[in-house]
């Protein structure tokens, strides 16, 4: 026999007794705690869907589902460290719409913002609100186009900034009434809304997740809604539509994705552990509390996820690409 052929036969009877060992780590997952990484801060709008998502995952999963805050350059910094995670299913990402426009709008990344994940399912699709501090000279959305044209510049516009979805809704609205505000860039719209709160920010595009209890609790002014209909819980809010910017409409999605690579029975385990959450009526609750609703068990699938993405990403590559908003 010689030394190649021991070599091979070597391999093989590894690769024999590797086989049953990945089969029987797939079959006990999770075999550990599952880390959910949230590329935005604590107490943001995907952070609050986030750790609702985690705590009823983890008790279907029979392992807790941990949530850790990776936040940064709009939310790449996060979606980067579960690309480049083992994929064995131990580590998923929650993120949103950014997901559709990071692919276009960074050029330069250190991993593959479309290839290097397993899309899951999609998780809720979150209506908008413009908001600002009570004290705004403005109660109509024609109030506020005025007053951000004729302030120019002196008028300030928050957002979690490049990328961020916040940034996304107040440049389409800046670009949908031909102003200019300053914008202030924070590291999320949680620290965003104490700037709204306290009075030193003019106005914030946010999603229900967060404004909602600020709305109803009258602690901010709202104008109106980007969506296509009202809200069926904030009713009282007009459409953009309604207020004169018919074409200004934008909602914020979310899925839940796993790194390349993660073995398929692992995928179905956790997309079955998300959409018995989506079911859970604590869940369907709290979301409707909040202004947003689960998507339907058609939707919480890796099929639908991956469409809905792939349009998403052609829906805003012609966008950035003709307002040169790119971030690098």
């Amino acid at each position: 026999m010689t030394s190649t052929t021991r070599r091979a036969l070597a391999a093989t009877g590894l690769a024999a007794l590797a086989g049953p060992r990945i089969a029987r780590a797939q079959s006990v997952f999770p075999a550990r705690a599952v880390t959910m990484v949230i590329p935005f801060a604590p107490g943001g709008p995907t952070d609050i869907v986030g750790r609702l998502l985690a705590e009823t995952m983890g008790r279907e999963l029979g392992q807790p589902v941990v949530v850790e805050n990776s936040t940064g350059a709009g939310g790449t910094i996060g979606a980067q460290r579960v690309a480049q995670a083992r994929p064995d299913g131990h580590t998923v990402l929650l993120h949103h719409i950014g997901m559709g426009v990071i692919p276009t709008m960074y050029r330069r990344l250190a991993y593959d913002p479309v290839n290097g994940f397993e899309p899951l399912g999609l998780v809720t699709e979150v209506p908008m609100t413009l908001v600002g501090r009570r004290e705004l000279p403005a109660n109509s959305l024609a109030e506020l186009m005025a007053l951000m044209r004729t302030q120019g510049d002196r008028f300030n516009l928050a957002d979690a900034g490049i990328g961020s979805s916040s940034a996304l809704c107040g440049t389409l609205l800046a670009n949908a009434i031909g102003a200019r505000p300053t914008v202030i860039p924070f590291r999320g719209t949680g620290p965003a809304m104490q700037e709204i709160l306290g009075g030193r920010v003019d106005l914030l595009c946010d999603q229900t997740t967060q404004t909602t209890e600020y709305i109803r609790g009258g602690t901010v002014k709202v104008f109106a809604t980007p969506s296509r209909t009202r809200i069926a819980t904030l009713p009282e809010i007009p459409t953009t539509a309604e207020g004169g910017l018919p074409n200004f409409v934008i909602t914020v999605w979310h899925g839940l994705y796993a790194p390349k690579g993660t073995p398929a029975p692992v995928r179905g385990r956790l997309t079955a552990s998300l959409q018995a959450a989506l079911r859970d009526p604590r869940i369907v609750q709290r979301f409707t509390e909040i202004g947003t609703a689960p998507v339907s068990q058609a939707d919480a699938t890796p099929e639908a996820h991956q469409r809905f993405w792939t349009a998403d990403i052609a829906r805003w590559k012609p966008v950035i690409e003709a307002t040169n908003g790119y971030a690098d």
